[in-house]
């Protein structure tokens, strides 16, 4: 952006391929580009662009690699489609047990009532029937009156998901039982219980550990081993090491 990097001396002078004077800003994102592609790190001239256009925009956070926290869309670009289906499945909260089809018609029928029901591309009636599929999950829609009833009569959940970018971000602990039967330091063959930390943001295991029954002590375990591990990479002298290659 300036020919200098940010902590350079007083008094100097940029290299001449990235020298403002000489060099329009297109030519030196060319100029670093090909000299990142020497170095070993493919990238083209239209990504360093567009890593400099975020850095300009976000500062330092604007160069993390935010794809983990992509948000994909669940149901495609069907938005105003979707909100009359949510509310088609509502009003059947207090009424009688409806219909999939009655419900797939009140829909198209609230995006009739839209103002901009004109510019609304209502899908052909399979994919509202897929659509209903995912939305009514766990409504009772088209079930038991009582059982709707009950549902739409608890509060919100307490839990949502929160996104992780950056290794180390954001980890989460889980047991699950295994349908083996292991046997034990007396002896006795019992299933046991795999209780293990995951980073969210790698999809990576960091620790785990075996037990008849989870404890609260597995929990301090699992985050000492995980400490550990990471200290053990940082100071192993291989490099395979370092970069969880063995």
């Amino acid at each position: 952006m300036h020919g200098l990097a940010p902590d350079a001396a007083e008094g100097a002078v940029p290299r001449p391929q990235f020298d403002p004077k000489r060099h329009s800003l297109a030519e030196r994102e060319r100029a670093k580009a090909a000299e990142l592609t020497a170095a070993g790190h493919q990238v083209t001239a239209s990504g360093v662009k567009q890593r400099r256009q975020r850095y300009q925009r976000d500062g330092l956070i604007g160069l993390a690699d935010g794809r983990s926290a992509k948000q994909m869309p669940v149901f495609g670009k069907v938005d105003a489609v979707v909100e009359a289906m949510r509310q088609a499945i509502g009003e059947t909260g207090e009424d009688s047990s409806k219909t999939i089809g009655f419900i797939v018609w009140r829909a198209k029928e609230i995006l009739a009532r839209r103002k901009d029901a004109a510019a609304i591309e209502v899908p052909s009636r399979a994919t509202l029937y897929r659509l209903y599929d995912k939305l009514a999950i766990g409504t009772h829609a088209t079930g038991s009156a009582s059982a709707r009833r009950s549902v739409n009569a608890r509060p919100p959940g307490p839990f949502g998901e929160v996104p992780a970018s950056a290794p180390g971000e954001l980890m989460q602990i889980d047991s699950t039982p295994l349908d083996v039967l292991v046997r034990l330091d007396d002896g006795i063959a019992e299933k046991v219980e795999l209780t293990a930390m995951v980073d969210i943001a790698t999809r990576s295991i960091t620790a785990a550990v075996l037990r008849p029954t989870t404890k609260a002590a597995d929990e301090a375990s699992l985050r000492r081993r995980c400490v550990l591990a990471g200290q053990r990479l940082c100071e192993c002298p291989v490099r395979c090491c370092r970069t969880g290659g063995c």
